[in-house]
């Protein structure tokens, strides 16, 4: 416990950090109120997410909230609304599932997001009206200790890379933290009742709903037929378990604060793939002006895709870890082999079945006849591709890569352009993966 103050000292922000942050956040909502009744339309300006509900850890982003009401039509709300984010904010119109205006006041993120002001999320109409609800329930069932454990476990969580509900995180929300520290008691409450979830846990913090198959089904106390753990992956619960699991049995201060990881030297790298017998290859692809979010599922995605061409065609995937840069988006793959043998054996019919036109097709193949094995007829054929990278770049049109991404940029690296060419920081993390708080 005396170690959990410790960490609670260097993440509780000071008072003069609040207070500034509330005198910044009231002239922005005197500003948008200003706008708003110019338009001649009641609008409540709200603040929601971790600001207004005292669980930030530090520099949180404004979530503003634009609560139209639900006589105006939803293109009059999305109009004015981010016309306002445009002119207060000078910002720029960001389109995920529901669009908002993101940009900076006096120095503070801010995201305005227009909604309907609704009085049950029964009548829901965009797809965020019910974040409101969201910060009066959190409001209501924490004190300022119950906002200190939560500070804890988001702190906890990305000490370990498992917070953040973005696609590159795949992870727990600030929302999902706040119900669970609800739920179970306080931080540790949660890390013990995590130690015994497994893929498929339930938990209902206020009523459930109906059935849902998910790695973990947490249900909305303001909605119950929403998951606000849909975002979390298997592997990302994964870890978290096993994290709760080691902090219980050794608390220690890296959960919350890991130590930098030092990349390996260029002789580490090849002395670590020697060991394995493994080598290595490379997709890199110029980055595309697209949302940040829609391409980190989009690198998702590519890196899946890549995998399984890998697999297909024989070459034995390992492991593999992508980044995304300013310009550049890489996937790093290790796998088994990078070269293969300039023929594989081709499965024909069984000799039984009439078999003229796989004969016909073959006859006379530069690499031998058809020959009899198992009950077959098999053949020694070439092979489409024999490395690693040529596959790739060959494949990727039919792979189902990231539809924003463009091919015509894509390059593929050998194992000994990998080597030379990808940050020793990103191999480091592909060859030796380590526990964010063993590094």
């Amino acid at each position: 416990m005396d170690l959990e103050q410790s960490v609670l000292e260097r993440i509780v922000p000071h008072p003069d950090v609040v207070s500034s942050i509330r005198e910044r956040a009231d002239r922005l909502k005197s500003i948008v109120e200003d706008y708003i009744a110019s338009h001649g339309i009641e609008v409540e300006a709200r603040f929601a997410g971790s600001f207004s509900k005292g669980t930030f850890l530090s520099d949180p982003d404004l979530d503003l909230f634009l609560m139209f009401p639900d006589t105006v039509s939803e293109q009059e709300m999305r109009l004015i609304g981010l016309q306002a984010g445009e002119d207060i904010l000078h910002g720029i119109r960001m389109f995920s599932d529901h669009p908002y205006t993101r940009g900076n006041f006096e120095g503070l993120d801010v995201d305005m997001v227009p909604c309907f002001h609704i009085d049950s999320t029964a009548h829901l109409k965009s797809a965020v009206d019910r974040t409101p609800f969201h910060t009066d329930f959190i409001n209501s069932h924490i004190d300022d200790e119950g906002r200190n454990q939560i500070r804890l476990l988001k702190k906890f969580m990305k000490g370990i890379g498992t917070y953040g509900a973005e696609q590159d995180s795949r992870g727990f929300s600030g929302y999902l933290c706040e119900l669970l520290v609800i739920r179970f008691g306080s931080f540790r409450g949660v890390l013990e009742a995590a130690s015994h979830w497994r893929a498929g846990t339930v938990i209902a913090v206020k009523g459930s709903g109906p059935e849902i198959i998910a790695p973990i089904v947490v249900y909305d106390p303001v909605d119950p037929k929403r998951n606000v753990a849909s975002a979390v992956h298997l592997d990302t619960l994964s870890m978290f378990v096993f994290a709760a699991r080691s902090y219980l049995a050794e608390p220690r201060m890296e959960f919350f604060f890991p130590n930098q990881r030092t990349p390996m030297s260029a002789d580490e790298l090849r002395e670590t793939i020697e060991i394995h017998g493994s080598r290595l290859v490379t997709t890199i692809f110029d980055r595309p002006r697209a949302i940040e979010d829609n391409l980190h599922s989009q690198l998702w995605k590519t890196q899946t895709a890549c995998v399984q061409k890998l697999n297909d065609f024989g070459f034995g995937m390992l492991r593999a870890v992508h980044r995304m840069d300013d310009d550049k988006m890489t996937v790093v793959f290790e796998i088994e082999r990078d070269v293969l043998p300039k023929t594989f054996r081709h499965e024909g019919p069984p000799v039984w079945v009439n078999s003229d036109s796989f004969m016909e097709k073959w006859k006379n193949s530069p690499y031998g006849d058809p020959f009899i094995d198992d009950g077959r007829w098999r053949v020694l054929s070439e092979r489409q591709y024999r490395t690693a990278d040529d596959m790739l770049v060959g494949e990727a049109p039919m792979a189902g890569v990231g539809k924003e991404l463009d091919l015509g940029s894509m390059t593929a690296l050998d194992h000994e352009g990998t080597l030379s060419a990808i940050d020793p920081l990103l191999l480091t993390e592909l060859l030796d993966p380590k526990m964010p708080w063993e590094i």
